[in-house]
Parts: structure tokens; sequence; C-alpha cells
């Protein structure tokens, strides 16, 4: 019997796919990446159902969508259900050796080996070297685990943060592909992101002091991700160096993406536009998944755990929401589903529907930028999602929430679950305040950073 493969998954945290080379982004920012996924299979349409971290990696890490994970919220509260296999659980019963290296949420559980790395703010340089912080933590265990390969395989996973901010990339990557003044007085792009009361105390303890245009910001996100791409490749060459690569399953998927200056989402990734769902997806293993192949029909995280097991020739009797992927990469199935029920637990509470030409958004309570409770995109007329059409078009806003109610119905029919966006009480993360009532409570009560480590920090860098 051959040996079975071994897989690394390398999870990459607010990963934007049209800001990477390979997905037609207009900078060279992932040449590495773009090689590697010469030698394997891309998919054009994966998409996060299920926003943000905590209830993608349960859907990534299980094959499941959120009924059954029932992980639909960033702060969930508990333990994964127990009824729910994780795929590090699955693997290790199939005699794997499992390491996870930065990655603790409720999808998390199984692993033999845990393993963290300073995954986010700045070190005594202010810059931010997160992907070199995780190597430095992760090519010693990788040793280890090809050492004892031979009699074991390994399932290793990698959670990469250099997308997510604070987008804080070491030189040369900071300058890279920015030319301009940050602080320029003329430019007031910056002004309504630095008036965000929810956020600018957080933005303001790592942007630089009077900082004025966006694509200051938006050059320091592109950076972040070139510079993780080169700390990626030392990750290739040191599977490559010890004559393991091609023996094994290696893939990069994004758990959601980044909204940068789009939406009011101020640099995050919160809100249910497409900027956020789409997300890379790339697999190369070696004669079981054909190189520079390009797969355009849509997939979900939920179909990722199938196809690994597949590729791995591992059988389960688990019932999976997703499905593998190997019917799409050799053709026999052009596309999975194309409509698909979409939800949103971070900083705002909606759901929605996405069809190839529609999109909408339901808000199930006030949000903190006071945007209407229906939403409604023309996908293929307006593909930024800027132009709602919910008040102009009633009849298509009826249709797509039947629909969507239809789904969430059945699913919980299926499951005997109920939709656990319905149920998430507290979900904001402040104890007792239950739904907002209004924009303005949602306003005032969310908010992320400290003012007073903002103004020292902002202080130090004047100084400096």
């Amino acid at each position: 019997m051959a040996k079975q493969p071994n897989i690394v998954l390398m999870g990459v945290d607010s990963l934007l796919a049209t800001h990477m080379s390979c997905y037609g982004y207009h900078r060279l920012t992932t040449p590495h990446i773009d090689k590697f996924a010469e030698g394997g299979t891309l998919f054009e349409k994966t998409y996060s159902a299920h926003i943000p971290t905590t209830s993608a990696y349960a859907s990534m890490l299980t094959g499941l969508d959120t009924f059954s994970t029932q992980v639909v919220a960033l702060r969930h509260q508990g333990p994964l259900r127990e009824e729910v296999k994780t795929l590090a659980e699955i693997l290790r019963e199939a005699g794997y050796d499992t390491t996870c290296v930065g990655f603790s949420g409720p999808s998390a559980r199984g692993f033999d080996t845990y393993l963290n790395y300073s995954g986010w703010g700045p070190d005594e340089s202010g810059r931010s070297p997160k992907a070199e912080n995780l190597n430095k933590t992760t090519l010693p265990e990788l040793n280890r685990l090809i050492d004892q390969s031979d009699e074991k395989p390994f399932f290793l996973f990698l959670r990469h943060m250099d997308p997510h901010s604070p987008y804080l990339p070491p030189a040369p990557y900071e300058r890279a592909f920015y030319h301009g003044d940050e602080c320029d007085p003329s430019n007031k792009s910056m002004e309504p992101v630095m008036t965000f009361k929810p956020f600018c105390d957080y933005f303001a303890s790592w942007m630089p002091p009077g900082i004025t245009d966006k694509d200051y910001v938006i050059a320091q996100y592109d950076g972040a991700i070139a510079y993780m791409d080169a700390c990626i490749q030392t990750l290739f060459n040191a599977l490559e160096a010890r004559g393991v690569l091609d023996e094994t399953i290696v893939i990069i998927n994004g758990d959601h993406g980044e909204t940068l200056y789009d939406h009011e989402c101020w640099f995050d990734h919160h809100g249910l536009y497409d900027v956020t769902l789409h997300v890379p997806l790339i697999i190369r293993y070696p004669g079981r998944v054909p190189a520079g192949k390009r797969v355009a029909g849509y997939n979900q995280h939920k179909d990722l755990v199938p196809t690994l097991l597949e590729l791995a020739d591992i059988d389960t009797n688990i019932a999976f929401d997703g499905q593998s992927l190997t019917a799409l990469i050799s053709g026999e199935i052009t596309s999975f589903e194309s409509e698909i029920y979409i939800t949103e637990c971070t900083w705002m509470r909606k759901h929605g529907w996405r069809t190839p030409e529609w999109k909408l958004i339901v808000a199930l309570e006030p949000d903190f930028h006071f945007k209407p409770p229906v939403e409604l995109y023309n996908l293929i007329q307006d593909p930024d999602e800027n132009n709602n059409l919910a008040e102009t078009l009633p009849d298509i806003v009826n249709v797509l929430e039947t629909r969507m109610k239809d789904w969430i119905r059945q699913r919980e029919q299926e499951t005997g679950l109920t939709n656990p966006i319905m149920i998430q009480g507290d979900w904001h993360g402040h104890k007792g305040v239950g739904p907002f009532k209004t924009s303005e409570q949602a306003y005032n009560t969310m908010h992320i950073g400290d003012a007073g480590a903002a103004a020292r920090l902002q202080a130090k860098s004047r100084g400096e």
C-alpha cells in the first residue's frame, strides 16, 4: 500500500483574492504563490459563506456549513459541537501526526501539537514580521514531522496573519507600492476613516501620525501580502529540499477577504460584500491535481475537507455538507451551487442570498454604519456593489428573500438545528445588551482599540 500523502494547509487571514497577482491584480504581490499556482490548480470562484474567521475556519476544517457546525459568530461561545469531527480528528484517526500553528478557534480541536507565534502587533522596529515569526516557529516542527514521515504522514495547519490589520510589513515592503506623501494635507481621503468612532483609536495605534492618504494604507496591505509571499516561499523550499514537496498536498486558502476603502467598512473584514466573501484557493499535488489549471466553477469552504480526504484516499462515513472539488477539477461538473446563503456576525449581524446575478443583504438588527436594512445589488452591472436597488426592485428582493427563507427552512429540517445566526444573543461581546435597537446604539457601543494607548503610540511616533 502506498504511503498516504502529507497535507500542509496554509490558511491566510484577510487575504483579498483580487489583490493577488495570480488572480489578476495589477501589482506583482504574489510572485512565489503565482509560481506555486502554476504547479497546481487555482479556483477562481471560492467563497467564504460565513463571515468572519471563527465561522469560516469552522467550515474549512469540518466540511460542514454553519447550520451543521452551529458556529456563525466571531465571538463564538463554547466549543464546537461534539457530533462534529474536525479534519485534525479525522486525520489523526487515519494515522497522521497533526500540528496546528497560530490558531485556537473551536474548529482547531483534535491536533496532537499546538504552537503559537507573534502574529499581531509591531515589534521594537514598529513593523510586524508576522510571516517570519511563523516560519521561525514552523520550520523546526516541519523538520520533525518530515523526519518521521516515513512511518507516519503529517498534517500541518498554518494560520498566516500578514494581510490582517495592522498592516505593518517590514522594509522594503513598506514602500514597495507607494511613492507619495502619506501625510499630504491636501489629501482628505482618510478623514472619514479617522473620524469613525468605533475604529479610530485602533487605527491611530498603528497608522502613521497625520495620515491623510488612503492609498498609503492600501499599499501597506499589498506590501504585507508581498512580504508574506516571500516568507511562504521559504516553506515551499523547505518541503522541496527535504524531498517531500511532491508527495505532499499543499493548499493555500483564505478564511475571508478584506474591505479596504470600500462600503465604509474601513480596513476590516465585515459586511457581506464580495471583497469579504471571495477568497483564494490553490491546491498542488502532482499526479492527482493537474498543473496550470484554473477552475471557474463556484465552490465554498465546506468543499475542502471532502476534497483532501479523497486525494488522500481516506474513507469516512461522514455526511459532509460540501463535496469533493475533484469533480470540478476533472470537468465532470462545471460548478457547484451558484446560489449561496451568506451570513456575517462580526461587527454587524446580517444574512443574505448570493446568485451569479444578484446579492441580497438583510440586516437582522441595526448596524453601526447606519446602512439600510435591506440591500440589493446587481453583480453583473455593478460588480463593486455600490448601487443599492432594494427600493426600486422590490419584486427581486421578494424572490431572493423567499429563496433564502426556503433554504434556511430546508437546512433546519435536515439538521434538526436552528439557524445559529438567529439565536446569537450578545454576539457583539457586550453582556446583557442583546440586539441593538438603533444604529446610534450600535455606533456608541461597538469599539476596538484603546484611546490612551493610541495617543501614546502616536506621540512616540512623532518623537521619532
